[in-house]
């Protein structure tokens, strides 16, 4: 298998979220969580509003079972919303959640960058 067809399969497994689209998400209670690392978000700039838990740590803190999990872990029917710089590591975090059995987990098609393009803040 390739990365592509790994991306592939791993959005084939999500109901992606357009930029436009998450402030409505936000609203009815998604979770926003932005797992840029720390260099990144400082040269980017901030998603106000996201939950920061950088990749590494991801499943730890979103599975309601952990003994790591963060306070918004409370069950599994939480709809995470995972962002990243563009939009591809974001496809692959969201579908390990899914897998993990967090079935509203997704993503956001373009990342942080396609909510900078848009001019969409959380806030």
């Amino acid at each position: 298998m390739t990365v592509a067809e790994l991306l592939a399969e791993a959005r084939a497994g999500l109901d992606r979220l357009a930029a436009e689209d998450l402030p409505i998400a936000v609203r009815d209670g998604a979770v926003v969580v932005d797992i840029r690392p720390a260099a990144q978000r400082a040269e980017e700039g901030e998603l106000d509003g996201a939950l920061v838990i950088e990749r590494n740590v991801l499943e730890w803190r979103c599975d309601p079972s952990s003994d790591a999990r963060t306070e918004e872990a409370v069950d599994h029917d939480v709809a995470w919303v995972v962002v990243c710089s563009e939009g591809y590591t974001s496809s692959l975090a969201a579908f390990a959640l899914k897998r993990l059995g967090l079935h509203r987990a997704t993503d956001l098609v373009g990342g942080y960058q396609a909510l900078r393009r848009a001019g969409i803040n959380l806030h």
